[in-house]
């Protein structure tokens, strides 16, 4: 809507308070002829409401708010465009021209009008590809957009790759966690899951076996030969994924290890070999995917938000299952939205339910048609979602407290990824993969002429990106904590979990957007749906590699620090009371350095011969082998993650009781030495009490109170030495 809409709308312009403060003048009469001064214009001025939208309507300000446009009203109308009927002239005032006495009293009666809330400013100038749809949530909002930055700090930065966009942020909040991009990598999230599919086989089944090559040539040689090896015949296939590759770059399937293109020497490089999903579900004969986004609130405590609504892309070759000969058809295959682009098959549609990309819930109200438990099938894929940040969320928070310490000045971090998750035949949703800078484009490449091509609107996109751009702001609105502020419906939850269903955005009846109820504040209720903490009563007990973590995070002692070096490794043995007869230390040293060189070699790039977190969970499943004598990992770690809490927590309460004994010392004798002085200045019939007390606070029981606390300090700072090396 145009500034000159937005003006006839609320009520006039200029000439109308012209006309009206004329008609003011005539009614005052003879009396206004009589004064010796002429009558007071009053200002124009804007309306509050007017103000508001008047500092919404797409501002990319440079500091100072919006200046009200002439043209807005300066009095409230009734329906018949004139004065408010029953309403005095304000003459400029506020308050309707009460005085200010009268003001004063409401103020202290608690009658006073709520101040307007300063707009939330939001850093828009490293946004990249996210800039259009950002633009439109924005204004939406009714926020303010500094698209080149801004000298004073902001309320939110929207940075387009990494938390390291903008290295001086000690402010606000940041919409990139320090270490996504790293955890996210092919690699390190193979890892994160096979770690808790080592616990928690069952729940873990969603993500497909996988391999790490080169390293782990030969388990994946010897794993996959198997089935010839017992007579069988090997129908298994394989996709090969470049570690830090994306939009389906290097991305090939094979049948038999020897069909790797693995590099040697210098130029080898990094792979995820996984098994393929033979038999997806097919729609129109076509693969698809789903692209779910999932908003991160925060680590700590940890807060998860699903979309209701998603993206589905198709491939746009009828589906075979994998053979000899169709291997290579990547748009048969791969079902990769930057891929099949380029396919001369990809169909564009301003439809949510036709086309190579569609919306999700037009997949689900089409699986619904056909007698499909569509609430089942949401459940397993919150499920899914749930598990997989439960798994991610141990080494980003050792990220995070690299990157921002305790105690040190910093934004808070929050984050939107992207799921991409396959439907099996049997409507199994399985992991492949999740990325931590999904595209948020709202646009897409048409080719206009030969060889000109330019960007279109895209509306699929565009209704679900959007969404969730705008309503991840709502959520992370700095205000919202404020005392009369409308909280977005759906920003919290309750429950003990038992109605996952209810997070189905599918309506029976149409495939098509259902109109949306509007909060108090005018806008859509929230896209977003929290599902953790809201379910964690039923998730909580994978949290064993979290409690791992929190071990770990204990003993590192050095601020900025990812790793624990060999004396640290040998206080957190010391303090948890794992070292015996059968563990002397040792061992504890020798099972240090191997697990510190094999992690070492496994990791080209690190540079540190000391452990990180997933050397030190290893280093942590050794020991609890050997403590246990149970069959199951899992109850292995639970019990001995129970032996080193107990024995933390009773030195964290000794060292509490020292401390306020210490504290009872001390004033115990500062209350002897002011009796002491109390008695010197009496009579001589009072020396019986005063040797009394200085028989209770003397010299050689204080000093011996002073060693004492002298050894507890000396204790205590030798172990905090071993603790920050």
């Amino acid at each position: 809507m145009s500034d000159r809409d937005d003006g006839d709308r609320n009520g006039g312009d200029g000439n109308d308070v012209e006309a009206e403060l004329g008609r003011t003048k005539a009614s005052s009469g003879g009396a206004a002829a009589e004064r010796a001064t002429p009558p007071r214009t009053p200002p124009l001025t804007t309306p509050p409401a007017a103000k508001t939208k008047a500092r919404g309507r797409g501002e990319t300000g440079r500091g100072d708010d919006a200046v009200p446009s002439p043209k807005s009203p300066s009095r409230r109308r009734d329906a018949g465009g004139g004065p408010a009927a029953g309403k005095p002239q304000t003459n400029g005032h506020a308050d309707g021209g009460r005085p200010a006495a009268h003001r004063a009293k409401d103020r202290r009666d608690g009658h006073a009008r709520p101040r307007r809330r300063r707009p939330v400013t939001v850093d828009t100038s490293r946004a990249k590809t996210s800039l259009e749809a950002l633009k439109l949530s924005i204004a939406q909002l009714r926020w303010k957009e500094f698209p080149l930055g801004r000298r004073a700090s902001c309320d939110i930065y929207w940075h387009g790759v990494s938390f390291h966009d903008n290295d001086h942020i000690v402010s606000g909040q940041v919409n990139k966690f320090p270490g996504m991009i790293e955890m996210l990598r092919k690699i390190n999230l193979s890892r994160a899951l096979r770690t808790m599919q080592e616990l928690f086989p069952e729940e873990y089944n969603f993500y497909p076996r996988s391999w790490i090559l080169p390293e782990e040539y030969q388990q994946f040689s010897a794993q996959t030969r198997v089935p010839k090896d017992s007579g069988g015949v090997a129908n298994l296939t394989f996709i090969v994924k470049p570690d830090g590759g994306s939009q389906g770059d290097g991305i090939y399937l094979i049948r038999e290890p020897g069909e790797l293109r693995l590099a040697t020497g210098s130029q080898a490089k990094q792979v995820v070999v996984q098994e393929y999903v033979q038999r997806p579900l097919l729609i129109d004969k076509l693969k698809f995917d789903i692209r779910l986004y999932v908003l991160v609130k925060s680590l700590e405590p940890l807060q998860i938000y699903i979309a209701k609504e998603g993206l589905t892309r198709f491939c746009t070759e009828p589906y075979q299952e994998p053979n000899q000969k169709n291997l290579s058809h990547v748009f048969m295959h791969l079902t990769n939205y930057s891929l099949n682009v380029q396919s001369g098959n990809f169909v564009h549609s301003d439809s949510q339910s036709t086309g190579s990309k569609r919306t999700f819930s037009s997949v689900l109200y089409r699986l619904a048609s056909k007698g499909v438990d569509i609430k089942k099938v949401w459940s397993d894929v919150i499920s899914l979602v749930i598990k997989t940040v439960i798994a991610l969320v141990p080494e980003l928070k050792v990220h995070y407290q690299a990157d921002i310490p305790p105690g040190k000045p910093g934004p808070t971090c929050f984050q939107i990824l992207g799921f991409d998750i396959l439907l099996t035949k049997n409507l199994k949703p399985v992991l492949l993969e999740v990325n931590s800078n999904p595209s948020m484009r709202i646009e897409h490449e048409q080719e206009v002429a030969p060889g000109v091509f330019e960007y279109v609107p895209s509306p699929v996109d565009e209704e679900v990106k959007v969404c969730v751009i705008r309503d991840t702001l709502r959520l992370m609105d700095p205000g919202q904590n404020r005392p009369g502020h409308h909280q977005p419906e759906g920003s919290s939850g309750g429950g003990s979990g038992a109605d996952q269903g209810e997070v189905i955005t599918a309506k029976a009846g149409s495939p098509e957007k259902v109109k949306e109820e509007e909060t108090a504040d005018g806008l859509p209720s929230l896209c977003l749906k929290q599902v953790y903490p809201k379910y964690t009563k039923q998730f909580h007990y994978l949290c064993l590699v979290d409690r791992i973590a929190t071990l770990f995070l204990r003993f590192l002692g050095i601020k900025g620090n990812m790793r624990l070096g060999p004396t640290a490794f040998r206080t957190f043995i010391r303090c948890c009371r794992l070292s015996n007869s059968a563990l002397p230390m040792a061992s504890v040293d020798i099972l240090y350095i191997d697990i510190t060189r094999r992690w070492a070699a496994s990791t080209p790039d690190s540079r540190e011969a000391r452990m990180g977190l997933q050397a030190f969970v290893e280093a942590f499943f050794n020991l609890a082998g050997r403590r246990s004598k149970s069959s199951l990992l899992r109850d292995q770690v639970s019990s001995l993650l129970e032996v080193c809490e107990a024995h933390l927590e009773g030195q964290a309460g000794a060292l509490l009781t020292t401390a306020a004994a210490s504290s009872s010392e001390d004033r115990r004798s500062l209350s002897c030495s002011r009796a002491m002085a109390r008695g010197s200045s009496k009579t001589p019939s009072s020396s019986s009490s005063a040797a009394a007390n200085s028989r209770l606070c003397s010299p050689a029981r204080r000093a011996t109170s002073h060693d004492q606390r002298l050894q507890r300090s000396n204790r205590h700072g030798a172990l905090r030495a071993h603790v920050e090396n």
